[in-house]
Parts: C-alpha cells; structure tokens; sequence
C-alpha cells in the first residue's frame, strides 16, 4: 500500500495537531508502513481510503490507534548511563534537602515511552537507598499503548542489555516457555512507577505534582525552537527550586531564552 501525497500531507497536519511533531517528508515509507495493518483492519484495501475515512469520520478510540501507530519508541534499559551516574552521586543531597517534601522523592520520566527509563530509575533509587525508602516515580507518554506496555513491565532481553547479571538477577524475572527472551520487572519496582498518559504540548495533568528530578530525555530532538521552548517551560513548572532536570545528550537548550543553568551536560536546575 502507498499514500498519495495527499494523503500523506494530511495526515502529517492530523499528527503535528496532535502532537507538535512534524513529520517530513523522509518519514513518508515509516508512515505507509505503519499505517498498513491499521487499513487492513479497518477493511480497506488503499490507504488513501483509509485516511480519508480518518479525516471525515473517525473515532476518537481510532485517531488514538494512528497516534500510537506513528509515535516512535525505540528504547533500552539506561539508555545514556551518564545520567543515571550523575543522578546517583546527588541522591544523598536530594534526599536530605529541602526538595524532598514529605520526605519522599519524586521522579518523574517525562517522555517514557514503553517504561524502560522509568524502571532504570527505579532500580537505581532501589539500590542506593533501599525498599524502605519514601520514592515514587511518575511515567508518562503520549502513546497509550506506550503506557499499557510500561504497566505491563515485560520486555525482550534485548532491551536489557545494559544490565549486569546481578541487577538482572536482582530486578527481573526471565521468561521461561511463551515468554521465553522477555524479562519481567520485579512486583516491587512495579509498584513503585505510576504510568499515565500526558501530552507535552498542552496542559499537564493537574494531578501530577511537583518533582526532585525530572528526565524530559530524547523527545525534544524531534520539535522546532519554539516548541522545545514551550515544551521545557511547562515542565520547568513541574520542578522544585532545587531540582534537577536532565535532557538527551543531542538535545541543547542554549538559544531558548529558558530560565535554567546548566549543572552538567546535559543536566539543567532553576536559573539562579
């Protein structure tokens, strides 16, 4: 199946409204290609059928299967170890200082996709302050089926291949028959990330909180300047005075005009 350019157009505008991400025109095969099985079972044989039964008349349920469809995740278990490194070094401080209300830290992974990095979280916190310690970490992703995947917790042993064998043998379980090459993360890491479904480019749930530490890592890379800007400055809202927000490594937030310094690569708090 192909889209016409047409088609394709429109449903790049249907996305970047939803969204904020612009897809170009290189991403027109990942589009045709994703879109295939979605047509299939929607009982067209064209896909420009497809899209034009999506613009003029489809469901909400529909339009978030499409949204998830084009959403990329592609992710691994501490992805960018740098982060979690530096994270580790300032857990005593943020434990003991006044960012930590109530006692308890917050994490929050703001664009964590089907979980990896908000387990990686956990795990670290597990390790160097122990189960009896008061942490919780928020997860959030725009794909739902992004954040089913996440509550579900049950991976390929691909994507654990930053893990050592003794964090493997301390925080998962390996499949054994239909789960054969999946790790399953520890019931007590599970309850420990909270999954919810959050669209960076609008209002955040009210319900979210405030946080010690934020990872908003590797979702900027794909928005123009003004959006990244948007975007960090709705986040910066969720931060504590003392917090620490880190991005990817490719993502720079010099020439934003956004009120933070930098503390490490890659690695922002509240400007002074």
């Amino acid at each position: 199946m192909s889209l016409s350019q047409g088609s394709f157009e429109a449903v790049v505008g249907m996305f970047e409204r939803v969204s904020g991400i612009r897809l170009v025109a290189a991403k027109k095969p990942l589009v045709e290609g994703r879109l295939q099985r979605l047509a299939q079972q929607a009982g067209h044989a064209r896909l420009d059928d497809y899209v034009h039964q999506l613009m003029q008349a489809a469901s909400p349920e529909e339009l978030t299967r499409v949204i998830d469809k084009l959403t990329t995740n592609e992710t691994y278990f501490f992805r960018e170890p740098q982060h979690f490194d530096h994270l580790k070094a300032q857990l005593p401080e943020l434990m003991r200082g006044p960012g930590s209300t109530g006692g308890t830290l917050r994490l929050w992974s703001a664009a964590s996709s089907s979980g990896e990095e908000a387990y990686s979280l956990a795990m670290l916190l597990d390790e160097e302050l122990g189960a009896s310690a008061r942490w919780e970490i928020a997860a959030t992703d725009l794909s739902t089926a992004m954040v089913r995947h996440g509550r579900r917790a049950l991976y390929p042993m691909e994507r654990a291949r930053n893990l050592s064998p003794a964090r493997l043998k301390r925080h998962c379980l390996r499949g054994t028959g239909e789960y054969e090459g999946q790790v399953l993360v520890q019931r007590q890491l599970r309850e420990r990330v909270r999954f919810d479904s959050a669209n960076l480019m609008r209002d955040l749930p009210r319900t979210l909180g405030s946080f010690d530490v934020i990872f908003l890592r590797n979702v900027l890379i794909y928005f123009d300047p003004p959006a990244k800007a948007a975007i960090v400055r709705r986040v910066l809202g969720q931060l504590k005075p003392d917090g620490l927000l880190y991005t990817g490594h490719a993502e720079s937030l010099s020439n934003l005009d956004l009120p933070v310094r930098a503390v490490a690569t890659a690695v922002y708090a509240h400007a002074a």
